[in-house]
């Protein structure tokens, strides 16, 4: 009886999308793709009068076919033209038709003339149910990386409320960590207290030049360390030399 009942309020969930001319599809699949399978279904459709375009429609271009007496149609639509070879042929694109407005009468006539069905008609998911509960399809489009990014936000908002209102957490207690050791090695420095790693702390307060000290190899390696050596091995070469030489006369003395 409560399996029963529990279909049936998860069957309550769904039914409330089923709204219009709504289809059902079943599948065990991965919901994407099933997605990306159903959008390649599509049947091109006329431009009807009075019907609103979903999308811009461009006269391209090219030879419609069209005898010499249909140049006035055009001529009405704004469009340029000229003959050649005995048809009508349209010289540059011309955007017949923007998205949002209606399709006039002309519009429609010219586009059954020429062949073009500008619309589409296709199926578009609406809504997906799985596991008991109904979300938008572009939940689909998001990647790993989205629902990772989107992780380290919240947890990040945890750890800053957290710290905040002073209430441990998971996701605050590196924080809490942090913050309470730096109390620690803050009274060790104020006070006769201490141990070993306050120690070099304090050494560094005692004389602020082994700060100095400390960074030189670093200034030296991230400026020009290679050219300081070469000059020192040339140093250490010179004098090499000039004992050689000094050798070889007084040989000769």
């Amino acid at each position: 009886m409560s399996n029963k009942c529990l279909l049936l309020c998860e069957i309550d969930i769904w039914l409330g999308c089923k709204q219009g001319n709504v289809g059902l599809i079943f599948t065990k699949g991965d919901l994407k793709e099933v997605r990306e399978e159903i959008s390649k279904y599509k049947v091109g459709a006329p431009a009807r009068v009075g019907l609103v375009a979903p999308v811009d429609v461009v006269v391209p271009p090219g030879n419609t076919g069209l005898d010499p007496s249909q140049t006035a149609f055009f001529q009405v639509l704004n469009i340029p033209t000229k003959i050649n070879k005995g048809t009508v042929e349209i010289v540059t694109p011309v955007e017949l038709i923007n998205k949002g407005d209606k399709v006039g009468s002309s519009e429609a006539a010219l586009l059954a003339k020429l062949g073009i069905r500008p619309f589409s008609y296709g199926l578009v998911v609406s809504s997906v149910y799985d596991n008991g509960s109904v979300f938008s399809p572009e939940v689909l489009d998001l990647t790993e990386d989205d629902l990772i990014g989107k992780f380290a936000a919240g947890v990040s908002m945890v750890a800053s409320l957290s710290l905040a209102v002073s209430f441990p957490t998971l996701a605050a207690a590196p924080h809490m960590f942090v913050n309470a050791y730096k109390n620690v090695l803050a009274v060790a420095v104020t006070s006769e207290y201490s141990y070993p790693q306050a120690e070099i702390v304090k050494e560094y307060l005692k004389d602020p030049s082994k700060f100095a000290v400390a960074a030189a190899p670093v200034v030296a390696a991230k400026s020009g360390g290679g050219a300081t050596a070469a000059k020192v091995e040339e140093k250490k070469d010179e004098p090499e030399e000039e004992s050689d030489d000094d050798f070889v006369c007084s040989l000769f003395d």
